[in-house]
């Protein structure tokens, strides 16, 4: 359970709302190097929150990416076309300043009970 007053995900009906997901390694809490190998651990965090409320990969329907440096943008996108398939879920990505030091990616889903169509 996380000490910071959000929660990991919320449900509205058949929806649900994913925070923010960072590469944080769940074994050793720290970051992996690397662009790639950050948004493959984001992902990785993000099907794990998603599993948390019966839902799978298959059930989110749009994303929100947040880079530090949008140049990773081509690597991100590589590893974040490995990870769904198609239908793919509608996406946004964005550049910011603000991201927890260490970590060059966030990534916050919206998710239907029921998948993509």
């Amino acid at each position: 359970m996380s000490t910071h007053p959000y929660s990991t995900w919320r449900q509205q009906g058949e929806t649900y709302y994913v925070s923010g997901q960072l590469p944080t390694d769940p074994a050793t809490g720290t970051y992996p190097e690397g662009i790639r190998a950050q948004t493959q651990q984001a992902l990785s965090n993000l099907e794990t929150a998603v599993k948390e409320f019966g839902c799978g990969r298959q059930d989110i329907i749009k994303t929100t990416v947040f880079l530090r440096d949008f140049a990773d943008f081509a690597q991100m996108n590589e590893v974040y076309a490995e990870f769904f398939s198609e239908p793919y879920p509608a996406r946004s990505a964005f550049a910011v300043a603000g991201l927890i030091p260490g970590a060059d990616i966030e990534i916050e889903a919206i998710v239907a009970s029921g998948g993509r169509s």
